[in-house]
């Protein structure tokens, strides 16, 4: 083939950076959006922190001019600027000028500043301050409001080593066992193989089986009670084992913990009194015992991250009517620098120059990009709201069915722009704290020929098995027959899969003998 050259002309679609920086925004959550917009702060020079002056003046124009223009449809009233922050800060400012005027009026604290001042090395603390001076109050401190870092698991249990008199040998085995158990307190791998590698140094010999289970048995004594236990039924039993013998029906907890664990859970009252040869009140009493056990001992002391959610937006109701603001309360506010701006008007063609211009329509575009995100997040939300006034009033069960394209079809948007705005993006309701993807739901058939959510389905099934009698629960047949004589039609399979997805079990493993203490 000979070599040529052709001319074509096509169309493809081009995302230029700002759109793309644009886009990215529009699918940040609420504290990935906050770092986003500190690091923009500490790159660009063009960009800086709003005063607190400015920020309460814009704040008050905004507030002005929400008032005087309310178009929300449908009793939605929107107000961006957060009436409860200012006044916050109002009663901060009051408390600090109080205080100022406090420290002002006190002589005693000009007294210890010059004392200070004129205070030798070698003096002594205690000696020159009085007590009363280093209180706030003048009164004792109270050491249990002090905030204090909760211990971890491990650390809790290496602080009981320490107390507890061991040998080398010993200790070395109870350390690696402190190490090996789960958040939950308990050993999940063979304590054989745990120890396995250990070898004593003096001689390379290696550990008897015999040793690493006493060692485990006087650990299995630190508190909290059932810790080092290998399973669950070694961890109620050793808790158990710690109950005074006096108690009433311990021996018939502990048998029913050692011979018919299984059977607890599974089985209905009647055949446990046959199998275990106990009556009534004694299978009910031992119950009793058996769940006041904790079979996670170690859960209260374990060190995990709690990840804590931030609400984008707010919704309630004021005056009958729904409002809707953006949740700016931790978020940065950003402006130009106006020095580096009349720098650049002042300039020539030098590189200084051409940066700064850069990073000016950087800095523009930003904070253009920012607006265009929270526009966006409030459109969304409030046509989410205006759709879904009756779940707000009355909760999941009257929730509406509702898709990506009724949303996209009203705001003339795209769905996937509908789609970035509602993930990770979470709104405070009257009724508790939803993603807004919670909002969408596929929807069922009902008799009258209309439509039911997915979501209220699910909320009226966990309604009725809620109030179904332990000793005869409902099957998934029968809550198809309660829901189809509500006018909803779905089948029985259905019915199983939104019982699954709400994490309950079914009729068998839900099924318990009354309870009569």
């Amino acid at each position: 083939m000979r070599p040529g050259l052709q001319l074509k002309i096509n169309q493809q679609l081009t995302m230029t950076p700002q759109l793309q920086q644009a886009i990215r925004l529009l699918q940040l959550s609420t504290l990935e959006l906050r770092q986003e917009v500190i690091e923009q702060l500490y790159s660009n020079p063009l960009l800086e922190l709003e005063d607190e002056d400015n920020r309460e003046l814009n704040a008050a124009e905004q507030q002005t001019s929400a008032n005087e223009q309310s178009s929300a449809p449908d009793g939605l009233e929107t107000a961006e600027v957060n009436r409860e922050q200012a006044l916050n800060e109002d009663v901060l400012n009051d408390s600090n000028n109080l205080l100022a005027s406090t420290t002002e009026d006190t002589p005693d604290h000009q007294w210890d500043e010059d004392l200070a001042t004129d205070l030798p090395v070698d003096a002594n603390w205690d000696d020159v301050y009085s007590s009363s001076s280093a209180g706030s109050g003048g009164g004792e401190i109270d050491l249990e409001q002090v905030y204090q870092v909760t211990e971890s698991l491990q650390d809790h249990l290496h602080w009981q080593l320490n107390l507890t008199p061991f040998s080398d040998r010993d200790r070395q085995v109870a350390t690696v066992l402190i190490d090996s158990i789960d958040a939950n307190g308990l050993l999940c791998e063979d304590v054989f193989s745990i120890a396995d590698h250990l070898r004593y140094e003096a001689g390379e010999e290696v550990l008897q089986q015999d040793e690493i289970i006493a060692v485990l048995h006087r650990l299995q004594q630190f508190d909290p009670a059932g810790v080092f236990a290998r399973d669950i039924r070694e961890c109620l039993l050793i808790q158990i084992n710690q109950l005074s013998p006096e108690i009433p029906f311990v021996e018939q907890a502990r048998r029913l913990i050692n011979d018919f664990l299984q059977d607890i859970a599974s089985i209905d009252q009647l055949r446990l009194c046959k199998k275990t040869g106990y009556s009534r009140d004694e299978l009910q009493g031992a119950m009793l015992l058996i769940r006041n056990l904790n079979p996670r001992p170690g859960e209260a002391l374990s060190n995990q991250n709690i990840d804590y959610i931030v609400p984008d937006v707010f919704v309630e109701k004021l005056d009958g009517r729904w409002r809707v603001r953006l949740n700016d309360a931790n978020m940065p506010r950003l402006r130009i620098n106006d020095s580096y701006s009349h720098l650049i008007k002042r300039s020539d063609t030098s590189d200084d120059n051409q940066y700064l211009k850069d990073n000016l329509a950087e800095a523009r575009w930003f904070l253009r990009s920012l607006e265009s995100r929270n526009e966006t997040l409030m459109r969304v939300t409030m046509t989410i709201v205006e759709l879904q006034q009756s779940f707000l009033d009355q909760g999941p069960v009257a929730m509406k069915p509702m898709v990506l394209a009724d949303i996209a079809s009203r705001l003339e948007l795209h769905e996937s722009t509908i789609s970035r705005v509602t993930t990770t993006k979470y709104l405070a309701t009257p009724q508790g704290v939803f993603e807004l993807k919670y909002f969408f739901s596929s929807h069922v058939g009902t008799a009258g020929g209309g439509e039911c959510s997915s979501t209220a389905v699910c909320a009226i099934l966990k309604a009725m098995i809620g109030a179904e009698p332990p000793s005869k629960p409902l099957s998934d047949s029968k809550l198809t027959a309660l829901l189809e004589e509500q006018g909803i039609r779905v089948a029985r399979r259905t019915v199983a899969k939104y019982r699954e997805s709400l994490g309950i079990a079914s009729s068998s493993q839900r099924k318990r003998f009354e309870n009569t203490l």
